[in-house]
């Protein structure tokens, strides 16, 4: 069977607009019809009580007209008909050619805005939002390939550094067979850090692909957010130690909410990390829950270097890091908060950032049911 299509407001106002302008066209004609005949027989009646004379070019004439009056006033509404025709004809004929020159514009759009008759004022205005929606979609998607360009050929980069490290440790160790214990337990350290420096930007690389060629799918079960926070915060604790970092938990004894657990323990994956990387040493990573029937909101606070206004707004965008040094184990792909926000989206919530006096937090608000 086919779908039926669904009518839009703008094929109605469409469809609208079409009937007035055929309601116009009818009621033109019928008024010249109406004129045509009222001055006719205003004319006769006037005529009639003038006294002629034969002598008179006037009377020879109007003598015409009236043993061919019905072919004059034919011959009259025609061309009020042809006149009224082309006037309903030609507007919208450059009406319809200032909609391609519009749609020409549209397809390739410039910072020029369009201009269309000002019949199509309501067209016009719609245009130009879509003419700015897709300039600012342009723009993103250019900004977004050129942040991750620029990621690839940093992290490409950076794969030769611990590449060139291990392999010349390995070689020491190798070569040097005289070195002793210490010398060589402590080459073997260099060669793993720098080993799984190297197994980092290629999980980076894995997540540039996955997340351009990749659609996320939510398989949701009731999940106790509680329990879960409890077990992520548990698997980072060597992590924050290291960095001198400590975390606390203030949460409900138990929070149900109807999720994807995989995906969502990913979420609070990456706002952990986020937070070891750029808290200050020494500081606590706060998280907190409450909820209600509707909202289970979280909170994951951390004592870090206030993040200014222009880039806290963009810090949900793909390939973007606050620290964009290429050099340090921190910034990562670029991926972790803007695939946060998916997942979370995803799941019809929403998260947030916000920055001040040296504190970020990120708020995440789900639904409880």
């Amino acid at each position: 069977m086919s779908k039926r299509r669904e009518k839009t407001p703008l094929s109605d106002r469409g469809r609208g607009r079409a009937l007035r302008a055929w309601g116009l066209y009818l009621l033109a004609l019928m008024a010249w019809v109406t004129v045509v005949l009222a001055v006719s027989f205003l004319g006769y009646q006037v005529c009639n009580s003038i006294t002629w004379y034969a002598g008179n070019p006037l009377y020879a004439l109007l003598n015409w007209v009236q043993e061919y009056f019905l072919l004059v006033c034919i011959l009259v509404i025609l061309l009020g008909w042809v006149v009224i025709s082309y006037f309903f004809i030609a507007r919208p004929v450059q009406q319809v050619e200032a909609m391609a020159r519009a749609a020409e514009q549209l397809a390739q759009p410039g910072e020029e805005p369009i201009h269309l008759p000002g019949s199509l004022g309501e067209v016009e205005v719609q245009l130009n939002a879509a003419r700015e929606r897709a300039l600012r979609d342009a723009r993103a998607a250019k900004e977004a390939e050129q942040r991750k360009n620029d990621l690839v050929v940093y992290l490409a980069h950076d794969l030769k550094t611990p590449l060139t490290s291990v392999i010349g440790y390995l070689t020491l160790l190798r070569d040097e067979p005289q070195l002793s214990a210490e010398m060589r337990a402590r080459y073997t350290y260099i060669a793993l850090d720098k080993a799984e420096r190297l197994e980092d930007l290629i999980n980076e690389f894995f997540d540039i692909t996955r997340f351009n060629l990749t659609r996320l799918e939510l398989e949701k079960q009731p999940t106790d957010l509680t329990r879960m926070l409890e077990q992520v915060a548990s698997e980072f604790r060597p992590m924050l130690a290291e960095a001198n970092l400590t975390c606390r938990l203030d949460l409900p004894k138990k929070m149900i909410c109807p999720c994807d657990p995989e995906k969502l323990s990913r979420v609070f994956d990456n706002l952990l990390r986020n937070a070891s990387y750029y808290s200050l040493p020494g500081t606590e990573v706060r998280i907190t829950g409450r909820s209600d029937e509707e909202t289970i909101t979280l909170t994951f606070t951390n004592a870090g270097k206030t993040i200014p206004k222009e880039k806290l707004d963009r810090i949900f965008e793909q390939f973007f890091r606050l620290d964009s040094s290429r050099a340090t184990r921190t910034g990562g792909a670029g991926l972790g908060l803007a695939i946060a926000k998916e997942i979370v989206e995803l799941h019809g919530g929403t998260i947030q950032a916000e920055s001040a006096n040296d504190t970020v937090t990120f708020t995440v608000c789900l639904p409880a049911s």
